[in-house]
């Protein structure tokens, strides 16, 4: 088959599309015929040599992809060769086939094209964990979403207005009208505005109760200040540094808490957990309308350079997808 690799870690260039051997599905997972995957942050990182894979996950790049099922290994039950599927993926995801483990296969919802559904598991799972499993996000909240013209942005903007949340969207100005329809009651230009005075403002003093974050280390103290009294920050992401100190003080005085996830590094039985509680609370949602994948646009895969520079550049929103066909 072919794949993406990565013979040097550096820019874009360094992804090469090149022939590498089949995978062979083992004991409780199956091969999937891959129909497309999609770009993450952390594949950016993984390209620059900053973000390897885990243990025995293949090393090409993508941690989701859909597509149909060309093989069941030992042991597997509940899926067929031919079924239409998509999957988290720890690794591996830029080829034409991957093998996964089957407790991280997901059915294509009703109603959603086969390859946009690429755009789906590591959004979904990601969100979902974090805005129910950790911060257990309830209607009638107020929910900041760092980052919200991005793939997990899109898709916790529509998920926190499901849940009925309010929901406070940071972006460019460029991609408000889209984040309103989706499902944001207000938009924040970070580059022009305050998010913490802009998210006191329309929560008439009170702050955000949940914030989901991605820059990490510089938003920290901001996000603080950002956040009601019971607020919960969780932290997904570090694009803007690992290291910041915390005001211990503030928290304390709030009675706040701060949470950071991450989703790759997960066993196996916590991934296969977090699919379950996709499947049952989140596909409904996709399948009723309420939720669905926001695609920028589909690049063929030897052309991951390209796509790579567009999600470098933040110019997109929701998921660049890298398709095989």
């Amino acid at each position: 088959m072919r794949a993406i690799t990565i013979p040097v870690p550096g820019g874009p260039d360094a992804l090469v599309w090149a022939e590498v051997p089949d995978p062979e599905p083992g004991a409780g997972e199956v091969i999937v015929e891959v129909a497309a995957s999609a770009v993450n942050r952390a594949d950016l990182l993984q390209r620059q040599g900053h973000y390897p894979p885990p243990p025995g996950v293949p090393a090409y790049p993508g941690l989701e992809c859909s597509g149909v099922i060309g093989a069941v290994g030992a042991g597997v039950t509940g899926w067929a060769v031919g079924q239409p599927v998509c999957a988290l993926l720890a690794g591996g995801g830029y080829a034409e086939r991957v093998a996964v483990p089957a407790g991280q296969l997901l059915p294509v919802p009703a109603g959603v094209d086969p390859v946009d559904a690429a755009a789906l598991p590591e959004v979904a799972c990601t969100v979902w964990s974090n805005l129910v499993r950790v911060a257990h996000l309830g209607k009638g909240e107020t929910l900041l979403v760092h980052g919200g013209g991005s793939g997990i942005g899109t898709f916790a903007v529509q998920f926190g207005a499901a849940l009925g949340a309010t929901v406070v969207a940071t972006a460019r100005s460029t991609k408000h009208d889209k984040l309103r329809e989706l499902g944001a009651a207000h938009t924040v230009d970070y580059r022009e505005q305050d998010f913490v005075e802009e998210t006191r403002r329309v929560t008439d003093g009170r702050g955000a109760d949940v914030i989901l974050d991605i820059m990490g280390a510089s938003y920290l103290a901001r996000n603080v200040a950002a956040l009601a009294d019971g607020g919960r920050l969780v932290v997904i992401g570090m694009q803007g540094g690992r290291r910041a100190e915390l005001d211990l003080g503030a928290l304390l005085a709030k009675r706040a808490s701060v949470a950071a996830t991450a989703l790759r590094s997960r066993p196996l039985a916590d991934k296969a957990d977090i699919v379950r509680g996709v499947r049952e609370q989140v596909w409904p949602l996709v399948e009723s309308g309420a939720v669905r994948p926001i695609v920028d646009r589909r690049l063929p895969m030897r052309d991951a350079a390209q796509a790579h520079r567009l999600v470098e550049s933040s110019d997109h929103v929701g998921k660049v997808l890298l398709t095989t066909a």
